[in-house]
């Protein structure tokens, strides 16, 4: 499988943040926010990944991400002219996927919690094996969010898209996983009434077919937004509360990438040592260096 990372749009609710600069390069706490998606799809283990951007932030991204290889992944880039809808990134990336399953992944969307990695193969799992498999997340106030329905036994039954009154409180997160039919579905898909191609849209047609599955996350697991500078610092906070008192760094991608196995110790405790920051120490100390 391989993953779509979506970093373009304007993020107008950031202004002026985000006039000159993309929200996925701003900082949560001590990294870039596009570390955050990064890592969850190298936690599924995925290690071909596109990003889709605008035409100015593009090269910001490759010149923080490069090629992958340091990390022992294969990065590519593609321009989205005009955002269209989350669809258009399996349109845009047909090319890249080239026939194979893919996952989508928002790059403002940041999980943590206890066995994330364990649901992402099994959600990489199930869409190898046919159909798609999404992500439900309770909220109290589920108006603002594309809302999945289901029964007991899990099964969809319904996806609405900011409902006003919707007919649960599970929201679907921006992490999707589907089969290898999926440029074709979203290829064929109609604009919404707001002129754009809607992931909603693109799971019905899953759902239609009764290979749309769902997998909920626990109350103990977070979901953050970065949508506001309010909800940005919070994030901020939420990361840097964790780290500081756990002591190890959440979403480091040079960690995943050392214990997946993509590059050896001593290519760890190298990238440790470029960066004179608490960041490269921890690498270094994860790699058995003395500081």
């Amino acid at each position: 499988m391989k993953g779509i990372i979506l970093a373009g749009g304007s993020a107008t609710r950031l202004y002026p943040l985000s006039k000159a600069i993309s929200k996925q390069i701003m900082p949560v706490y001590d990294k870039p926010m596009i570390y955050y998606p990064l890592s969850a799809l190298m936690l599924a283990g995925i290690r071909e990944v596109l990003v889709i951007s605008t035409p100015r932030d593009l090269p910001m991204f490759e010149e923080l991400l490069g090629d992958g290889s340091r990390i022992g992944m294969k990065l590519s880039y593609k321009v989205q002219l005009v955002p269209n809808g989350l669809a258009q990134a399996f349109v845009l990336g047909r090319e890249f996927l080239n026939g194979e399953p893919g996952c989508l992944i928002l790059g403002d969307n940041m999980f943590y919690g206890q066995h994330f990695g364990h649901m992402l193969k099994e959600a990489v799992e199930s869409a190898e094996q046919g159909g798609a498999c999404i992500f439900g997340y309770e909220v109290a106030d589920p108006r603002a969010y594309g809302v999945v329905e289901f029964d007991q036994d899990g099964k969809v039954l319904s996806l609405e898209e900011k409902p006003a009154e919707p007919k649960s409180n599970y929201a679907v997160p921006g992490l999707y996983f589907y089969d290898a039919t999926v440029c074709d579905k979203a290829a064929a898909l109609q604009p919404s009434a707001r002129g754009e191609y809607e992931i909603t849209d693109l799971n019905k047609l899953y759902l239609a077919e009764g290979s749309l599955k769902v997998k909920l996350f626990s109350r103990g697991f977070a979901w953050l937004d970065t949508g506001n500078c309010d909800s940005l610092l919070e994030a901020g906070n939420f990361i840097a509360t964790i780290q500081n008192r756990q002591g190890f760094y959440v979403s480091c991608i040079e960690e995943i990438a050392w214990r997946n196995g993509w590059i050896s110790t001593d290519q760890l405790a190298a990238l440790g040592k470029e960066m004179k920051t608490n960041y490269g120490r921890y690498l270094e100390r994860l790699a058995g260096v003395k500081n």
